[in-house]
């Protein structure tokens, strides 16, 4: 289904007057029917630092994760592994093709054996838009959830096993923090909104200086509804170049671009396209701006980075290299420039996939990127070493919140009749993230 074609109202749902609840990372979203097992440890939050065990309580998970090694407590209370497995394989069986579970990459083993499909967050939004499946359960963070509501039809329902499960990158930038520093920018340089043009999808005239804003796909569904409000885009890993071409060209001569929240895709993908560094500006939230470096940035980069791919570093590249010399290197475009400039390869999740593929046999490949994918991928090549380039680094911390046992709790709910967990975006919200989402498709197609 094209995303311009989603309905403009939502029929009367039979859950309307359920409970809901709002969390942080949810920011506007409704969730209906909210359902968090007393069962805590299958948020595997533990993290020893210290010789002390903590608990992250706070659901935004705005804050990163210590440099720590995660061990997770399965706790006795818990159902066995193999009760589990036997449990969703049951639910999947009784509930047939009217269920769809999708399931990222970074999800644990536990979890991928039970999706329907696996992929990263574009894709598996798209797998579910295309999908007739009635009930979409989405094993991923918060604004997968999010942007699968928002391109799938009214009549179907998303929902998660674990609605704690945030992302912290996402919660790095927030509506209010971005609409301040709109405002800002906006005041402070003299630039024009582009949601002011007849046309936001055409060119900036010549003369006129815009600010265009984009936001990753890693962000939540009001800041895409924001960006298509004011005439922005959403980009991926892998169309970066492609989007941030686009929005130069509406911003026109002097004006720029604010792109958010991942500060070193930002800064990465303009240095591939041939700018410098000194194009480049950080907008932090909590501190104040250096407005003479904003003054002569193109890009305007919010403060947000990934607690995973900022632990990769090039001293772990150089590790590899002095251990096995003919290694390869690939690396996610989320870790810092420095990383990427000593990688033989960056990509996106699929393009870290498709490099291990192309691999010749016998190649050692260190990969900077979420531990659970690399360790799928040597697995699924046997004819390689593919390894992690930081081997004790944690899982990505709120992807392992989705537990076999909150799996099964949903699984079994739909067969009693309740939809918990439900993951519904306003309508306006959902609207003008679609504006935002379709000029990315055009750009893509």
């Amino acid at each position: 289904m094209r995303m311009a074609e989603r309905p403009s109202q939502r029929p009367a749902s039979t859950t309307a007057s359920a409970p809901t609840c709002n969390l942080h990372s949810f920011s506007q979203t409704r969730i209906q029917n909210p359902r968090t097992p007393l069962r805590r440890i299958a948020d595997s939050r533990w993290v020893q630092s210290g010789g002390d065990i903590s608990l992250y309580e706070d659901s935004s998970m705005a804050m990163p994760l210590p440099q720590a090694t995660c061990e997770v407590d399965l706790a006795a209370e818990l159902a066995s592994e193999e009760e589990l497995r036997q449990r969703i394989i049951a639910a999947k069986k009784e509930l047939g093709e009217r269920l769809l579970i999708l399931g990222h990459h970074y999800q644990r083993d536990a979890i991928v054996e039970h999706a329907n499909e696996t992929g990263d967050s574009l894709l598996l939004s798209r797998l579910a838009a295309d999908s007739d499946a009635e009930w979409i359960v989405f094993c991923g963070v918060h604004f997968m959830a999010e942007s699968a509501d928002i391109l799938t039809r009214d009549d179907q329902v998303v929902m998660m096993p674990n609605i704690r499960a945030g992302c912290s990158m996402a919660d790095m930038a927030d509506l209010p923090d971005v609409q301040h520093c709109w405002n800002e920018l906006i005041d402070g340089f003299g630039l024009l909104d582009p949601a002011m043009r007849a046309d936001p999808d055409e060119p900036a005239p010549p003369g006129e200086a815009y600010l265009v804003p984009v936001t990753y796909m890693n962000s939540s569904a009001d800041l895409k509804g924001f960006v298509g409000e004011h005439g922005g885009i959403v980009c991926t890993s892998t169309n970066a170049p492609g989007v941030m071409k686009w929005a130069l060209e509406r911003a026109g001569v002097g004006g720029k671009v604010l792109f958010f929240p991942d500060q070193h895709l930002g800064r990465n993908t303009a240095l591939r396209m041939g700018y410098k560094e000194s194009d480049t500006a950080v907008w932090n939230p909590m501190f104040e701006s250096d407005w003479d470096g904003l003054r002569d940035a193109t890009f305007v980069l919010w403060h947000g980075y990934c607690s995973v791919h900022q632990r990769f570093t090039t001293e772990q590249i150089d590790a590899l290299r002095e251990a096995e010399p003919q290694a390869l290197i690939v690396v996610h475009p989320e870790c810092e420039r420095d990383v990427v400039d000593a990688a033989d390869h960056v990509g996106s999740t699929e393009g870290i996939r498709k490099f291990c593929q192309d691999a010749p046999a016998g190649s050692v490949i260190g990969v900077g990127t979420e531990v659970h994918l690399v360790r799928r991928l040597d697995s699924e090549h046997i004819d390689k070493d593919i390894r992690c380039l930081d081997p004790g680094v944690c899982p990505c911390s709120t992807m392992y919140m989705i537990h076999p046992s909150y799996l099964a709790d949903l699984l079994e709910n739909i067969i009693k009749g309740e939809l918990t967990n439900r993951i519904e975006v306003p309508e306006q919200v959902a609207h003008d993230a679609v504006l935002a989402l379709d000029r990315m498709l055009d750009i893509d197609a």
